[in-house]
């Protein structure tokens, strides 16, 4: 394990001495803590083979045919507030932090602010055009806001980590940190003023730490927490339900969702995976967080909860039982697997890792209090037992006695244990590893 780790650091520093493709201002220096810096990563983050560290060469351009912009759908012309230029955090002599939250293990993972470029005027394609470069299992993010389903190829986020969006006029901010697997959204709306979020270039337990340019505040991907900065220290963003799943579900159950284009940004070898070998063996970069023996560190979870009942469940579990029935801040919880989905992280092309399936999280009360237990059908699909009525991943009923009926979704983390455990110390473990 410390092999492996010891690795990976040394793949992703020696990329580090690479030139970043955008020059950096004077204000803008990174540091590995309050004060020290350290050089550039590409804008596509760092690549190592299981054997040690290669470069991933710019690829002929790709995308490029026409898209929708964002400001031509509907709802999509909205106005953020200004953006500053006053100093980032780590240039101020005494920066706001947020009450007992220590800003000294935020580090440097290399690049400057921006320097893994965010996609902040995205536009969409079509599921048929964008189905012409995906495949059954590509990994994409999907989120849903008031009818509106918008999908993230996750070939596209791991390349640029953060997209700026409007989604049935909210502006959401999507992101995607792949140290940690985490594939979370936020409403980017803070006190009635519209916030635009960049890459800070820092790491909080090796996860993305994301900068707001209204105030240069940096927020916890993980958390949606305001830590370090000025204005906005001790928000947290509102959370918008994502889901991780292979591109095959999304044509068979949202066919009208707009699909984030390779054309937002083109000239990307989005094909390529940046971060070959880091499934099941990353571990954290420049991870400095407490450890917890009960799940091997990188074995993967479904995290549930808050603060107050946290919960996770292991993915070896869930894929052996396919629905695991938990209880989550004091409420029922039916948590689903389906295969289909390869890892973003494992091979040296997205679309040809591991097949780690997909998760669902769904209260299983009707509106009328109505429990319903569910079980596979072994087709991606599942039946309430009561019924017989068969639900998708996404947690419509399709047909029997409740067909037209939506399961409420429950927001979750798709993520390692190490980096759960990290954020949710007081986490129950499902199955029990105590027996």
């Amino acid at each position: 394990m410390e092999a492996r780790r010891l690795v990976w650091s040394v793949a992703v520093m020696a990329l580090a001495l690479a030139a970043c493709s955008a020059p950096e201002p004077s204000s803008e220096r990174r540091s590995t803590s309050a004060g020290s810096t350290d050089a550039d990563t590409p804008p596509g983050g760092p690549t190592a083979e299981p054997g040690g560290p290669s470069v991933v060469p710019s690829a002929a351009p790709s995308g490029t045919g026409a898209c929708v912009p964002v400001a031509d759908l509907p709802g999509g012309q909205v106005a953020s507030g200004p953006a500053t230029d006053d100093p980032f955090p780590w240039d101020r002599p005494d920066p706001v932090v947020a009450e007992g939250f220590d800003a000294g293990e935020i580090v440097s993972g290399g690049p400057p602010p921006d320097g893994i470029m965010p996609i902040d005027q995205p536009c969409f394609d079509d599921v048929s055009t964008a189905g012409k470069w995906l495949e059954p299992t590509s990994p994409v993010m999907v989120l849903e806001v008031d009818g509106d389903t918008r999908a993230y190829p996750l070939a596209i986020m791991t390349q640029h980590e953060i997209v700026n969006d409007v989604v049935a006029g909210v502006p959401v901010v999507v992101t995607y940190c792949p140290l940690c697997n985490s594939g979370l959204a936020f409403d980017r709306t803070v006190a009635g003023i519209v916030l635009d979020f960049g890459t800070s270039g820092r790491l909080f337990q090796s996860n993305l730490v994301m900068y707001d340019r209204q105030t240069r505040t940096l927020w916890s991907q993980f958390t949606g927490d305001a830590v370090v900065g000025a204005g906005y220290v001790g928000t947290t963003l509102e959370r918008v339900p994502t889901s991780l799943l292979g591109w095959e579900d999304v044509v068979a159950n949202v066919p009208d969702a707009r699909v984030l284009s390779r054309s937002s940004v083109p000239g990307r070898d989005y094909g390529r995976n940046p971060y070959p070998g880091y499934e099941g063996n990353g571990d954290g970069f420049l991870f400095r967080g407490p450890r917890d023996d009960r799940v091997g560190p990188n074995t993967r979870v479904v995290g549930l909860g808050t603060d107050r009942d946290p919960v996770a469940v292991t993915l070896p579990h869930l894929q052996d039982e396919q629905v695991v029935e938990v209880e989550v801040d004091g409420a029922p919880v039916t948590v689903w697997w389906a295969p289909g989905q390869s890892s973003a992280l494992d091979a040296a092309t997205v679309d040809d890792g591991v097949d780690v399936g997909s998760t669902a999280a769904f209260d299983p009360r009707l509106d009328d209090g109505t429990m319903l237990s569910f079980e596979p059908i072994g087709d991606g699909t599942f039946t309430d037992t009561a019924t017989g009525s068969t639900f998708t991943l996404l947690g419509d009923a399709v047909d029997g006695e409740l067909a037209g009926t939506r399961l409420k979704s429950i927001a979750r983390d798709d993520t390692f244990w190490f980096v759960w455990f990290a954020f949710q110390p007081t986490t129950t473990v499902v199955p029990d590893p105590t027996g």
